[in-house]
């Protein structure tokens, strides 16, 4: 299986940090963000790994290069303008190809292990929920019996971390921003999206404050 680590945000909301640095490479614990991901996905058996980028992407690409220092085959799909998560994934189609993919968001942390989630079929999408952080407490989706939903409660938050099926984009233009969770919600009203809810380490890395909060984590 693939994975592909989204990294072409703007990170409005990381300001001024962002500005002469692309968010992914903010360091946190001594390395960069997409390194902790980098290593989790080696440690998983992943071997191919695509990144797309927008904002300040060549130094992504200039810190990363083709991955070989992790043992990792790194493809980039550049962004002209950051495409939101679905156009993102979309975009990067051709490099992912036709099976099943794991996808990271590239601004959270968290120790889930990637070698336990996989996609069954005829499902288009598997999502890792985790409990509501203080800044998002009415979460995202239900998640029951293993089947998650739009509708019910209590709702879960989406951690930024699933596995998709390349049919849940076919609808998606190339170059064109779209936003993911319109197909995942079509996805759901047809009980094909699963889910598992993930308690163990996770951080959204949204804010300044948070970054400064994980980095004094983890380097006691």
């Amino acid at each position: 299986m693939k994975a592909m680590i989204l990294a072409a945000g703007r990170g409005e909301r990381m300001r001024p940090l962002t500005d002469h640095t692309p968010k992914p490479l903010l360091p946190v614990g001594g390395k960069p963000l997409i390194v902790w991901h980098l290593e989790r996905l080696v440690k998983a058996g992943f071997k191919e790994v695509v990144i797309n980028h927008a904002h300040l992407g060549e130094q992504i690409e200039q810190a990363l290069g083709d991955g070989a220092m992790w043992g990792l085959n790194i493809h980039y799909s550049p962004e002209t303008e950051a495409l939101d998560t679905a156009g993102g994934i979309a975009n990067a189609l051709p490099l992912l190809g036709n099976a099943p993919f794991l996808v990271v968001n590239g601004d959270v942390f968290t120790e889930i292990d990637f070698a336990t989630l996989q996609l069954d079929s005829p499902n288009l999408a598997h999502l890792v929920m985790v409990d509501n952080p203080p800044q998002h407490p009415d979460g995202d989706f239900s998640l029951n019996a293993g089947k998650v939903n739009g509708q019910g409660n209590p709702k879960l938050t989406f951690s930024g971390v699933g596995i998709y099926h390349p049919k849940l984009f076919v609808d998606v233009e190339r170059d064109q921003a779209a936003k993911l969770a319109p197909l995942l919600r079509s996805a759901m009203e047809k009980g094909r999206v699963t889910g598992e809810h993930y308690q163990g380490v996770w951080h959204d890395i949204g804010t300044p404050e948070r970054l400064t909060f994980l980095d004094t984590q983890l380097s006691h």
